[in-house]
């Protein structure tokens, strides 16, 4: 894995804002936990002061919005609204989309709490379908839980709250397709803690997240892959995606070049699965991977196609002969019969 050396508060405002890539690779991120390079700052402060410049500690002032008792006086009665009418609740839930993006003291704030994330969660607490819900409310409360989860110690948090992750399940069949975007992204950050991986599994999520990557709507594709990849990391969240049908959908995706670098890394995770393979010889897995193979300039994508290729050959060895023939054929080379 190649590690990469940020200015702290750069990378912080990145994340923040809710990217999940890497600025310079555009790599979708297996998490978004810093780790302090003190090599780099060591090296970086003996130069500064071999220089006489004084080297200012930007790392502390990161979060310049302190916690004032008007702050948190404000995010109390935001949460109170949560219960009131319709109309109040919508304006509650926009105002606090807007300010857990915007200000990381109110993404802490609901860390404070056990009570804060379903007090947020009132709206959908009266035994209401989401479909009920107004569309609006609907998109700005998922917004806010992918605002929050941003905040790395709200993971567990929000995962653990027990109607989180139903109803971000259920956000990915209904409302908006920003609703239905933003609930894969809140998923994918949550994921990044192996014991929310295994809770968001077995809470049923892959099937959804796997309908809604067969739907192929551009604005999703890209965060339900990365939520698809992040929970296939752990074994069995592999065969579940399996089972729900993972295997041809992506592939269908692959062929039509549709993400071809996230879709592929995805299918070599699950190449190791006898079912996968059995799919994927039945969908026409092997040409559509030599074509990548020949046309593709990206290395990662060439090692994973040889990986899935390799699995699919360990698999059935009828499969080789296959292989050897097209490899044959694709780099020109007749075959006579005798």
């Amino acid at each position: 894995m190649n590690i990469k050396t940020y200015d702290r508060p750069f990378i912080q405002k990145w994340l923040n804002a809710g990217n999940r890539t890497c600025p310079l690779t555009q790599q979708v991120l297996p998490h978004t936990i810093l780790t302090p390079n003190h090599l780099v700052r060591g090296v970086i402060s003996q130069w500064c002061r071999s220089r006489g410049i004084e080297l200012s500690d930007s790392v502390h002032n990161i979060n310049d919005e302190g916690v004032t008792d008007a702050i948190r006086d404000h995010f109390l009665s935001l949460l109170e609204k949560m219960s009131l009418t319709p109309p109040e609740q919508k304006k509650a839930a926009k105002e606090l989309r807007l300010l857990t993006k915007r200000m990381p003291s109110f993404r802490a704030l609901f860390g404070e709490s056990l009570d804060a994330i379903p007090q947020l969660l009132n709206p959908f607490s009266e035994n209401k379908s989401q479909t009920s819900i107004h569309p609006d409310l609907q998109e700005d409360v998922i917004t806010t839980l992918l605002n929050l989860s941003i905040h790395d110690s709200n993971k567990k948090l929000v995962a653990e709250t027990p109607k989180v992750i139903p109803l971000l399940t259920e956000a990915l069949r209904s409302g908006t397709i920003e609703t239905r975007t933003n609930a894969a992204a809140t998923l994918f950050t949550l994921s990044a803690l192996d014991s929310n991986k295994a809770l968001i599994g077995k809470s049923g999520a892959l099937k959804p997240l796997i309908d809604l990557l067969e739907e192929g709507h551009p604005l999703a594709m890209k965060d339900v892959a990365s939520a698809i990849f992040s929970l296939c990391m752990i074994h069995e969240n592999r065969s579940r995606a399996v089972q729900d049908g993972a295997v041809r959908v992506i592939l269908k995706k692959i062929m039509d070049r549709m993400h071809v670098d996230e879709l592929l890394a995805i299918l070599a995770m699950l190449s190791n699965h006898p079912k996968a393979i059995e799919e994927m010889g039945e969908v026409g897995a092997v040409p559509c991977l030599l074509s990548i193979i020949r046309e593709s300039s990206c290395g990662r994508n060439k090692e994973n196609c040889i990986a899935i290729l390799h699995s699919i050959c360990l698999n059935d060895r009828t499969k080789m002969v296959h292989l050897v023939l097209s490899i044959l054929i694709l780099s020109g080379i007749s075959i006579a019969g005798s």
